[in-house]
C-alpha cells in the first residue's frame, strides 16, 4: 500500500490553489491542495499503527505550523511544475526532518522545498505561457495549519487514514 504525510492548508488557500489546479494539474481530482511533508512510500498495513504512533508523538512536540504562501514559483528546468512557495522556516524544516527520521519508509526524493503544487506536467511552451501569467497574479497568504495527516492511496485517489493535531511547543 502507498502512504504519504501531508499538511492541508485552510479551505481559503485550497480554493485559491484549485482555481489553477482545475486547469493546470492532472492530479486535481486525486488529492486536495497540500504541502508534502514525506513523499509517497510503500508500507504494509501492519506498519500503519506504528507509523500512527510515531506521528502522534511528533505532533505532540510541534506547535501548529505557521506558513506564508508568498509567491508563485516553478521547479523549471527540473520539471514544468508551478507552485505556491511556502516561505521556509526553522519549524517547517524541523518537522519535516523529524518525520523523515522517525518514519523510516521510502527515500526522500528531493530536497525539502515547502510548497503547494498548482500546475504540473505541462509542456515547455505551456509552462512558459502560464508561468508568466501566474507570476503576475501572485499570492500572499499567511495562516496556521493545525494538523498533519497520514494518507493512503486507494484506487488512484488519496484518502486520510488518520489526522494528528499539532499541540506541542516547538
Amino acid at each position: 500500500m502507498k502512504y504519504g504525510i501531508v499538511a492541508f492548508p485552510s479551505k481559503n488557500l485550497q480554493d485559491l490553489a484549485n482555481n489553477y489546479r482545475k486547469r493546470y494539474d492532472p492530479h486535481y481530482a486525486q488529492i486536495a491542495p497540500h504541502m508534502t511533508l514525506k513523499d509517497a512510500f510503500e508500507a504494509d498495513e501492519s506498519a500503519v499503527q506504528d507509523i500512527a504512533a510515531k506521528l502522534t508523538e511528533i505532533a505532540s512536540n510541534f506547535a501548529p505550523l505557521k506558513i506564508h504562501a508568498s509567491r508563485i514559483s516553478s521547479f523549471f528546468p527540473t520539471t514544468n511544475a508551478m507552485y505556491f512557495r511556502i516561505e521556509p522556516t526553522e519549524q517547517l524544516a524541523n518537522i519535516q526532518k523529524t518525520i523523515q527520521e522517525k518514519i523510516a519508509f521510502g527515500e526522500q526524493k528531493h530536497v525539502f522545498v515547502p510548497h503547494i503544487t498548482i500546475a504540473q506536467k505541462l509542456t515547455a511552451s505551456e509552462h512558459d505561457d502560464v508561468f508568466g501569467q501566474l507570476r503576475m497574479s501572485g499570492v500572499d497568504v499567511q495562516e496556521e495549519i493545525q494538523q498533519i495527516h497520514l494518507l493512503k492511496e486507494q484506487d488512484g485517489k488519496w484518502e486520510i487514514v488518520e489526522s494528528f493535531r499539532l499541540n506541542g511547543a516547538e
